[in-house]
């Protein structure tokens, strides 16, 4: 990927919402180990590392690797670990929870206007608007609370002209990795797990702070197994350009995976990210190859009943059967889904990669039923259901 070039910058759909909001930017994890970590998703997701911060630029109390997609650059993943114990945020971050997503962010208009329109409407303030600046300008961002110790950043590029943000360089290194390209396109969706009786708060401080709606909504009954179930919400911007599910636990007869994930993460959090892909067959033969590792197929009964579904699947379901990818009918089209196991030591976060056909916009019920069932199985593995 040619270095110089920013990675900010306005995704191409044109938004139509009232908070400026452009898009997904980018998404932060706080890890143990930044290098390893970023080398994983270099290796396995097939991403580029595009920017980099640490004691080499100046910075000496963490470093930072900015990986980002040859598929679309505006997909990007920042991965930051603590190189002094007085980086408390980032040690606290990491020792509660392990590795996991400290916060996401969107792109707007203008950051100072956003903020204040959220505060306005509710949202906890976490940081003021600020800029950030170097030779190439400057960075404005500004963030609101999310979940336990999550945020959502608003952050504007457009007078700065640099690789990312200030206080980042080139890398200064070359890993020399063998991988097989993923095509992957950017986030679709970020997923919360929260605790019992927090998913209406969160739902509604989210539609109320940014001006989002509820999209989805499963019930009691709706997302269970005979063992545990689930609720949750789906809320999205008026726009559809961003949304987000949240999930809570409910009462069943054993420890549900919303309940296994609380309690290993400790707290509520980020549970998975979606990635597009306009391939996910082939994107997930590579991602195969290229090390990662999936949740166990649903049973040859599953792929069965689909086949006698008359809804214009394109792929060849003997294909998706054989990387165990998921179908699910929704409106005219379909969703084609698969799920990635927990990429850390906890079995909390995930990836996801979605690919929407004929203009699927939802989250297929018997999908989610499909990952739940899934989850449980490896929960099992654990002992932990």
């Amino acid at each position: 990927m040619e270095m110089g070039i920013c990675y900010g910058g306005v995704p191409t759909k044109i938004h139509n919402n009232t908070m400026g909001i452009r898009g997904y930017d980018f998404v932060e994890f706080y890890s143990g180990s930044a290098k390893m970590m970023a080398y994983w998703h270099a290796k396995a997701l097939g991403l580029d590392i595009v920017a980099y911060k640490g004691p080499e630029t100046g910075h000496r109390d963490r470093t930072s690797y900015l990986l980002a997609s040859p598929a679309n650059p505006q997909f990007k993943i920042l991965i930051t670990s603590a190189l002094q114990p007085s980086t408390y945020d980032v040690n606290g971050f990491q020792t509660r929870h392990g590795d996991g997503v400290k916060r996401w962010s969107v792109e707007v208009d203008n950051v100072e206007v956003t903020y204040a329109k959220s505060l306005k409407n509710g949202a906890v303030p976490v940081k003021e608007p600020h800029k950030i600046s170097d030779k190439d300008g400057y960075v404005e961002m500004a963030s609101i609370r999310l979940y336990d110790d999550c945020e959502i950043v608003f952050i504007n590029y457009d007078n700065y002209k640099g690789l990312f943000q200030p206080g980042f360089e080139p890398p200064h290194f070359k890993w020399e990795i063998n991988r097989e390209e993923t095509n992957l396109k950017g986030i679709d969706h970020i997923v919360g797990n929260v605790n019992i009786n927090e998913m209406d708060y969160w739902a509604n401080y989210i539609n109320r702070s940014l001006d989002f709606e509820t999209f989805v909504h499963f019930g009691p009954g709706d997302i269970s197994t005979q063992y545990s179930a689930l609720l949750s919400k789906v809320v999205r911007s008026k726009d559809e350009i961003i949304k987000n599910p949240i999930n809570e636990p409910y009462e069943g007869l054993k420890k549900s995976q919303i309940e296994e994930y609380i309690n290993e993460y400790h707290g509520s959090g980020i549970q998975h990210i979606a990635i597009m892909t306009t391939d996910i067959i082939t994107t997930v033969t590579n991602l195969r190859k290229n090390g990662v590792e999936f949740l166990s197929s649903p049973p040859d009964t599953y792929y069965e009943a689909i086949s006698k579904k008359d809804f214009g699947l394109t792929e060849d379901i003997e294909k998706l059967k054989e990387n165990s990818i998921l179908i699910d009918v929704e409106g005219k089209g379909y969703l084609l889904q698969i799920f990635t196991k927990p990429i850390g030591d906890r079995p909390t976060f995930f990836y996801e990669i979605i690919q929407r056909r004929k203009g699927a916009s939802g989250f297929g019920q018997g999908n989610f039923q499909a990952l739940f069932e899934s989850i449980e199985r490896d929960q099992e593995l654990r002992g932990n259901l």
